[in-house]
Parts: C-alpha cells; structure tokens; sequence
C-alpha cells in the first residue's frame, strides 16, 4: 500500500512539474502572436452568433409562426436559422486559415528545441547515445501539433459556442439556465479535476513503454551471451516485470479514463434529462413552447456536442499534449546510476576530439546490449604479469576500472603490453569490457587504479591535442559527414597530398566508391551511404592519418568477411601499431596476438597459444568454425 501510495504521489508530482514548466513559454508563445489570437477570435465570435440565431430562430419559428397561424413567418424564421448553419462553413475555414499561424511555429520551435537537446547531450556524454532523439524530432514532435491544434479548435470552439447558446437559453427564458447550468457546470468541474492525474497516468504509460521496450532491445541484442551465461531466466522475470508494470500503468489511465466517462454523462447528458424532467415546472413559469424547442435545439445543436468535444479533446490530447512538450522542452532525465559493471554516468567521459573518427562513440562493451549479464561475468581478472617494455606503444600497468563504488571492476588488477607496430585482436562476450579497454587507450576514460601509458607516457594529464596526435579510435558507429568525399577521408590529416589519399583509396579498394559519388571532389550525402560504406570511408579517414595507434572497436561489423579481411590487412601494414576489438574469429587469426576477456581472468597469446590456454577461446573457435556464431 505504501508503495501504491508513493507512486501514485510521484505521478502527481510529475503532472505538476510538467504543468509548471509548460505554462510560462505557452504564454510566453501564445503573447508574440496577439494578431493571430485577435484574428481567430473574431472569427470565433461569427461562431457563437451563428449558434445563437439557430436556437432563436427555431423557437421564434415555433412562437411567432406555427403556434400563431402564420405560417410563413415560421418558414421564414427556419430559413433564417438554415442560413446560420450554411455561414458555418466560411466560418470555419477562416478559422483553419488562422489556425496554421499558430501550429506551424509550434512545430518549428519543437524540432529546435529538441535538436539543441540531443545536441547539447552528446556534447556532455561523448559515446552516449539518445535513442529518443529520432522519436522527439518525428513521432512527438507531430504529436504535440496535432494536439496543439485540436486543443485550439475544441477551446475556442466551446467557449464562443457556448456563450452563444447560453445567451440564446437567456433570452429565451431566465429559468432554462437555471435548469441546464448546474448539471453542465458540476460535470465540468469532475472532468477537470481529473486533467492533471490523467497528465501523471499518461506521463506513466509512456515511461513504461519505453523501459519495456528498451529492455527488449537490449535482450535482443544480447541473447548468445545470455544463453553461454544461463542469464536467461533472470532477463525473462525482469521483462514480465516491466510487463506487469506497463499493465498497471494502462490500468491506472484506464480508471481515470471511467471518471472522465462520468463527468461527460454528468455534462452531456443530465442537462437534457433535466430539461425533460422540469417541463411542467417551465410551463408553469412562462416558458412557451417554443422557447422549449429552441432549448432543446441549443443543448442538441451547440452546447452538448461542444462540451463533448471539450471533454474528449482535453482527456486525450490535452494529457498527451502536455507530456510531450515536457519531455521535449522539459529537462532532460536525470541518468540512472550504472548497474555493477556498467557504463559511467553522464558527464564520466571527457568530449571527443578530432583523434576520434566518429561521434558518438560506441560503446559494446559497456552493458547496453547486455546489462543482463552477471557482475562476475563483466569482471576480467588479468593473468601472470606481462614484462613491461620501456619502449611499449600501449602499456597496462595494474589496471582496474569500476563504474561505481561498489561495483566489481570489469578490468581487474590489468597488466598488458602491446609492442611499436603490433597487430592485437580483443575477443570476448559482449559486455565483458572490450569497449572500455579501447576507451581506456583512447583517453575517453579514467582507470579506477593503475596506469595507462601510451607511446611511453601516462595517458591521464595528456591534452585532447596530444592524444589525438598519439592515437585514433575508430568505433562501430561510423561518422560521415556533409561536406566532400576527400573532406571525409582527410578530416584527421587536412594536409595529406594527392598521392597518400590516392593509396589510401587503392589499399582499401574504395575506388568504386568514390567513382560512384562522383570523385574526391564531388559533396557527399551522409544519407546516400550504407552502414558498411561509411564504415569503409571511415577505416580509409584511420588509415590517411598520422596516428601511430589505430584503434578499431568493432568498426568492420557491417561490412562483409572479404572487405573486413582486406581493410584489416591495409591497416596492419600502415606503419604503427592496431588494436581490434574483433567481430569475427577471423580478426583474431589475422592478429600477431589475441587477448581474450573471459570474466575469470585475461589471456594472451598468439592464436595457437591462446587455443591451448583459453576454454572460451577454443569454444568460440569451435563454434566459428563450425558456422554456428560469426562473432566473438
């Protein structure tokens, strides 16, 4: 019960946070457009008199007509009211023609604010990656102004309608409004109390969908580890928790749904059933017949059916409303804090500099795609030392790296050393700490104990300059960008002459490619390449550069074994030393030696070492060999 009670308070905090920071800019929007505003207003007012003359002119019809024995003054009166109903159309498309000064900059301050959003997100967590940001620039951004333009019409439409339905009641008679209104005003007054829970319930549904989903993705993504690891059940219960827990959401949405029901009973109906019930009384007091019909035409016609819109338009797209341009223009969410062994907190990495051949930075091996595994499955515990070499392109000197204080480190206790002009491959599940390693060479990381040196010299203290001097991280998610092909490919060396780009073009075999796009000079559209394209553009921008450290974290996934063989060979022969988080077996084979990321402990060797040392090692070569699994 506490707990039901603390969620049901949070969601009310929620609603009231998001109605707070939404009001002061919908005002702020709403006053720089006082001439659209004035604009729909009048045509707004052509609106309600249109509702007022057909309620009068149906009873005049009635009184002054048919009841008096005149018959053409009861068709002249109808005729009037025909006349009102027609002008309804002209009415409303002067309100449509003004309804698009306010939707459209709407729209257009949404997909600004959101961009600067994802924007100023990647500049704070470099290798982070917002996944919402294409949610927010389409799906909610065109939610917000269709509900934003609903929202608009159903208001101004209730209430110039209802003025003039309820100014027709009054000169009609005083005691229809005493009738109809308390019925009205007390279902408007239950709906409206159920506008900020209903905010909080849909704030809810939405958050849990996107767990649900998320967690989905992730498992997806990391279903052979959670098989090897026999995590599978426990991923299983946590998403039929996720599932519960969406269900509960949509059942607490769909209670406050039942009492937006009520309230439009309350305000559509009972006016009409008081109005029957309260003949006789009228009658008594002078209201005439026709006055009556013309009552009824008033509830039928206009006020009914506008409060109904009111009602339906405010319970949906006013809730969806409101939580979509909070989780637009709102702050972002706070980070979650990392599971044991899993990415740092926002903020953690320093930014990228032009050393990285791509933004954001992928990360496999933090646990995003598999956040399930055991803590003691991320931890990799080193072997016996490796004899330290003074002259070492890379150097590993006890190192140790939790996220978090009470983590268990995913690099326990490290001791590596990679030689001036090594090839080494990386292999391991996923999630074991692949990523991080690269991270830890690239700078984009701090060890929580124990040194990196690259080129002889501690990696900590090193300039953003110096280390892209050093080294180049090319990751999984290739950066291509809209400017011209030799732009891309000389974007880490500008000053590379005709002849080096022209071998780095021939080395990797991009010649087709850079034919297709109309040559080195021709602009290129990032839009017009393939994930395996800009991956090639990108391994050709690591292999022009002056680095003498290429790393390649996965950077080969998307192009086919023969590609990845002959790009992997072009860059082991650049001078310099490479280092391959490998994504095929085949990576290892190529390399002069492998280390394998286990979780028990870190092995090294060459490949036919590593065979005899590495039960992991030789289970995943059986299985590569075996067709069964193309990636470590």
């Amino acid at each position: 019960m506490t707990g039901a009670a603390g969620s049901r308070t949070e969601e009310k905090d929620a609603g009231s946070g998001a109605l707070r920071r939404t009001v002061p800019p919908a005002r702020r929007f709403l006053a720089r457009r006082k001439g659209v505003l004035a604009r729909l207003a009048l045509w707004s007012v052509a609106e309600a008199g249109q509702a007022f003359v057909v309620g009068h002119g149906v009873a005049r019809a009635v009184d002054q007509g048919f009841l008096a024995g005149d018959t053409r003054r009861g068709l002249g009166w109808l005729a009037v009211a025909a006349v009102a109903v027609l002008l309804g159309a002209p009415v409303m498309r002067g309100v449509f023609a003004e309804l698009a000064g306010l939707t459209e900059p709407l729209r257009d301050g949404l997909v600004r604010r959101a961009v600067d959003r994802s924007l100023a997100g990647a500049l704070a967590r470099p290798g982070g990656t917002d996944r919402a940001a294409v949610s927010r620039l389409t799906n909610q951004v065109e939610i917000a102004r269709d509900s934003f333009a609903g929202l608009v019409l159903t208001l101004r439409s209730f209430v110039f309608t209802a003025a003039g339905a309820l100014l027709g009641l009054l000169s009609l008679h005083p005691d229809l409004l005493v009738v109809v209104l308390p019925p009205l005003l007390a279902g408007l007054a239950l709906f409206l109390a159920t506008l900020r829970p209903m905010a909080a319930a849909q704030r809810r549904v939405l958050a849990a969908d996107e767990a649900l989903g998320d967690h989905a993705t992730r498992a997806r993504a990391a279903l052979r580890d959670l098989t090897a690891c026999g995590t599978g059940p426990e991923t299983a219960r946590r998403g039929a928790e996720l599932v519960a827990d969406a269900a509960a959401s949509a059942r607490v949405l769909a209670r406050w749904a039942a009492v937006r029901t009520a309230a439009l009973g309350v305000a559509g109906h009972l006016p009409v059933l008081m109005l029957l019930v309260t003949v006789p009384w009228l009658r008594g007091r002078g209201v005439t017949a026709g006055a009556l019909l013309g009552a009824f035409t008033y509830l039928a016609q206009s006020l009914l059916p506008a409060v109904h819109t009111l009602m339906t338009a405010l319970g949906a797209a006013g809730s969806r409303l409101l939580v979509v341009v909070d989780r637009i223009t709102g702050p972002a969410p706070a980070a979650p804090a990392p599971p044991a062994g899993g990415p740092p907190a926002a903020g953690a990495v320093p930014p990228a500099d032009r050393g990285t051949s791509a933004a954001p930075v992928a990360d496999r091996g933090s646990p995003s795609a598999a956040e399930e595994v055991p803590r003691s499955v991320r931890t990799a515990r080193s072997g016996p030392p490796t004899a330290r070499r003074p002259g070492a392109a890379v150097e590993f000197r006890a190192v140790t790296l939790s996220y978090g204080v009470r983590a268990e480190p995913v690099l326990d206790s490290l001791d590596l050393c990679v030689a001036p002009g090594e090839h080494i491959a990386v292999v391991g599940p996923s999630g074991i700490g692949k990523s991080t390693l690269t991270r830890l060479v690239a700078g984009m990381l701090a060890p929580s104990s124990g040194e990196v040196r690259v080129a002889g010299r501690p990696v900590a203290g090193r300039t953003a300059a110096e280390l892209g001097a050093l080294r180049t991280l090319v990751p999984q998610e290739a950066y291509v960008f809209a400017g011209t092909v030799g732009e891309n490919l000389t974007y880490l060396r500008p000053d590379a002459c005709r002849a080096d780009i022209d071998a780095t073009v021939r080395d990797l075999a991009l010649r087709p490619l850079v034919e297709r796009l109309g040559g080195l000079d021709a602009p290129l559209r990032p839009d017009e390449l393939s994930q395996g394209e800009r991956q090639l553009v990108a391994l050709a921008r690591a292999h022009l550069s002056a680095a003498p450290l290429l790393l390649l974290d996965e950077a080969t996934c998307h192009l086919d074994p023969a590609s990845e063989a002959r790009a992997e060979e072009a860059l082991a022969r650049r001078p310099g030393t490479l280092l391959v988080v490998a994504h095929r077996l085949s990576s290892a084979v190529r390399a002069d030696r492998v280390l394998v990321l286990d979780g028990v402990r870190t092995v090294c060797g060459t490949h036919q070492e590593v065979l005899a040392r590495s039960s992991l090692y030789r289970d995943l070569t059986g299985h590569w060999n075996g067709g069964r699994h193309r990636e470590p």
